[in-house]
């Protein structure tokens, strides 16, 4: 999907929602362990159907899936499998944290956007520019490079500047600007420090992030809006548990979507606010 495509779809659904498909099998109702063998799928494809309009993209995040070994991989090839047959305008994200040397990359990038059907794929960028460029390479995908994560251990490291003052964040957004172009390099940006969003938007005014954090972590999508939002929106908000978790009972999916359209209907004013 390119970036145009994206845009068009954030117009029309008034939503730049994404949904991370964190699925645990520890954690999803207990009625559907019990009754499907892919309980994983399932699950998957009640959420997907029950908020497929409400949002843009989809997240899995890969570790719950390869926690499950062989059944893992098979529930996330028939999920990512089933949405593209049935919402072909959705962005679907590999939330996978790649990043090697750079023949080792070039096997992941083939994984994830040649071989299975994925739109973008998170990259760790921390190996360099030769660790990135493979994924750079295949026509209408994206790299989603890791910025300013939004847990805590961000601190650790991320924030860490060097003798001119200058961040390793803010390094990792000025120097990764020279690999791809605002048509194939989005960036992940945590939405617990949304208010240092006005900051990297001047280092990046132009390029999507992929904003993690809101709900269940406590980001703010006001804040989001405010600080990140450029002339083409510019965000994929991601909701995971919040949404995919809103009820362990048979009506999971219905309340699913309750949540979806709350965040939806947020979206929808924002981006009117915004003039979008």
């Amino acid at each position: 999907m390119n970036r145009k495509q994206l845009f068009e779809n954030i117009q029309r659904k008034r939503s730049f929602l994404c949904v991370g498909l964190d699925t645990d099998i520890q954690k999803i109702p207990e009625f559907l362990v019990d009754e499907y063998q892919d309980a994983i799928f399932e699950f998957n494809k009640a959420i997907i159907d029950a908020t497929a309009d409400l949002c843009v993209a989809y997240k899995p995040n890969l570790a719950f899936y390869e926690s499950l070994g062989l059944q893992g991989w098979e529930a996330l090839e028939r999920t990512v499998d089933y949405i593209r047959d049935n919402y072909p305008d959705q962005f679907i994200i590999a939330d996978a944290k790649r990043g090697d040397i750079g023949n080792t990359s070039a096997m992941y990038a083939r994984t994830f956007l040649g071989n299975m059907v994925f739109d973008a794929v998170t990259v760790a960028p921390y190996m360099g520019e030769d660790s990135v460029t493979p994924f750079l390479t295949y026509e209408d995908k994206w790299v989603i490079l890791l910025a300013l994560t939004s847990n805590k251990g961000a601190f650790d490291f991320q924030f860490i500047a060097d003798e001119t003052g200058e961040k390793l964040y803010e390094k990792v957004l000025k120097t990764s600007q020279q690999w791809g172009t605002t048509n194939n390099l989005m960036y992940v940006v945590g939405a617990t420090k949304a208010e240092m969003l006005k900051s990297i938007r001047s280092h990046i005014p132009n390029h999507f992030l992929l904003v993690p954090g809101v709900g269940a972590q406590g980001g703010s999508l006001q804040e989001v809006a405010r600080y990140g939002m450029n002339q083409q929106c510019g965000l994929l908000v991601n909701s995971s548990r919040q949404i995919i978790y809103a009820s362990s009972g048979t009506d999971f999916a219905e309340a699913a979507r309750t949540e979806a359209l709350k965040v939806q209907q947020e979206m929808d004013e924002l981006l009117k606010q915004a003039g979008i």
